[in-house]
């Protein structure tokens, strides 16, 4: 037993076991465990939440990174059909930032409730094979060195339960049971303590589609969903309520007509809430069996509408990586699974700095700062490259990881979603869930490697890529024989092998807390 344990109280009866728990059923829980199950795993998801309880709809922005991972499960264009497309951001009265700079299928930010997001997220999730259990605490977590396994105990309405998993994910937000459980701290700071959310009717709606705007004293921020709603953001320099403290309606009005001007007519709210704006990151997103993804890793200030995106693509690169290691399709599984840390911890602290430079834009104070924050968005929409940075990092498009060992860019990079031979996609074909090998015509598929392989459009192009399930660059050559065709997909794809000028991995405390980063 480790140290990474949470009593239970009672005994847990009837054991059961699956391949990897998931503990949280929000759309970074849902989209891990339905991948997991699509790769034919056996995956039990546990949700405090009733069935019929409404989870508040606080995120609302889907960015095109997202969507085209979303592309990739066949899911992007039915979600795109729930919203708004909003193209242009116009900051603080800037010049309006067009993102149709933006070099994707999806050169938008998609305005649309996080339900619709999750609805599509729970079909996809049970009809691959998942199980999800709604109305089951998760009340302790440990990790056993024999035999391997993680043991998951969670209160039900007749009991406590217990499930032993191979893996578990905690996906379970910021107050998450299975971070706490392993005994990892959360650092960071308090933002803003009292900000306002809402879903609401307009009388008079904007003329932009995006209604933003901050004074000295306030900031308001009003999005259409496409359906007559409207969320609205709301903050007061002078506001003394915290989190938990009732919001009300004459509240919101009052801090948006300070902000815009106007209240636009705000009446009908379906919900509102009052919250707290944290900005926080765990120090290892691994300990030893144990994952974490999305807000019970990482938790920032609403700005730039990043949270739920970033949770996202953490459980589209753990996903693949975890059905690798379980299923023995990895040279070295271990350090497949460290790759998971260090290639999604960088990612969570820069959106936390993004985020975080945003809010504080936002709260500027002063005529000077304020006055220097208007001239800088007046010249970001003045300056091509900066645009092009600002609009990559907020979409997701431009991130990427470092090249693996023995590689060179651009492996590590978002792969375009470029048409390959016979007029197919290349996210359509990540749709197997699988690595896609893009070669010339007439190259031989490397021997008992689970891919799928695809030639580019292009019949003269003598380049080979491999890309990897989540959409990145595993490996490319300008030219490559079939003999190092099999080496390089050997080394993602076929245990016994590794990458080469790769060091010995560095191997998890299966018991202990987490390793330092």
């Amino acid at each position: 037993m480790t140290a990474a344990e949470a009593p239970a109280t009672g005994t847990p009866q009837d054991p059961e076991t699956a391949d990897v728990v998931v503990v949280g059923a929000g759309p970074t829980g849902l989209l891990l465990a339905g991948d997991l199950a699509a790769a034919g795993l056996h995956v039990i998801l546990l949700e405090r939440r009733a069935r019929t309880a409404a989870n508040l709809t606080r995120a609302f922005a889907v960015h095109a990174r997202t969507l085209e991972l979303l592309d990739a499960r066949g899911l992007a264009d039915e979600l795109v059909s729930t919203g708004r497309r909003i193209d242009r951001v116009r900051p603080f009265g800037g010049i309006a930032l067009s993102l149709q700079r933006l070099r994707s299928r999806y050169p938008f930010v998609l305005i649309t409730p996080q339900y619709e997001t999750e609805k599509l997220l729970e079909r996809r999730a049970l009809s691959t094979g998942a199980v999800i259990r709604y109305d089951r605490e998760v009340i302790g977590l440990h990790q056993d060195r024999e035999p391997g396994t993680v043991a998951v105990d969670f209160r039900t309405p007749d009991g406590i339960r217990r499930i032993h998993a191979r893996h578990a994910v905690g996906t379970d937000g910021v107050r998450s049971t299975v971070r706490q459980a392993l005994g990892l701290p959360f650092p960071g700071q308090a933002v803003i303590r009292s900000m306002i959310l809402a879903d609401v009717r307009l009388t008079h709606p904007p003329e932009d589609l995006l209604a933003v705007n901050g004074t000295a004293d306030a900031f308001a921020f009003l999005v259409p969903f496409g359906d007559g709603w409207y969320r609205a953001i709301a903050w007061h320099r002078d506001s003394h309520a915290t989190e938990g403290d009732p919001a009300d309606l004459e509240e919101l009005r009052t801090i948006v007509t300070a902000a815009l001007g106007t209240d636009h007519g705000m009446h009908d709210p379906r919900w509102i809430s009052r919250l707290r704006s944290d900005e926080r990151q765990v120090p290892s997103y691994r300990v030893g069996r144990v994952f974490l993804a999305g807000d019970a890793a990482h938790v920032h200030s609403p700005a730039g509408g990043l949270g739920m995106n970033t949770g996202l693509q953490d459980a589209a690169n753990l996903s693949w990586k975890l059905a690798a290691a379980l299923h023995g399709q990895s040279p070295d599984p271990e350090a497949l699974l460290d790759s998971y840390h260090r290639e999604r911890h960088p990612v969570g602290r820069l959106v936390l700095r993004t985020s975080g430079a945003l809010v504080r834009v936002v709260m500027a104070a002063g005529p000077l700062r304020r006055a220097a924050r208007d001239l800088g968005a007046s010249l970001l929409g003045r300056i091509g490259p900066a645009q092009d940075r600002a609009l990559g990092t907020v979409s997701g498009l431009g991130i990427s990881y470092p090249p693996p060992p023995g590689t060179r860019r651009p492996a590590g990079r978002r792969a375009p979603d470029i048409t390959l031979a016979g007029g197919q996609r290349l996210y359509e074909a990540l749709r197997a869930g699988g690595f896609v090998l893009i070669t010339p015509p007439g190259a031989a598929t490397p021997p008992a490697t689970p891919l799928t392989h695809a030639h580019w459009r292009d019949g003269s192009r003598t380049a080979c890529a491999l890309v990897r399930p989540d959409g990145y660059l595993a490996w490319s050559a300008p030219a490559a024989t079939d003999a190092e065709l099999t080496a390089a997909v050997g080394a993602w794809l076929l245990p016994g092998s590794r990458p080469p000028g790769s060091p010995p991995p560095e191997r998890p405390l299966p018991d202990g807390p987490a390793q330092k980063t």
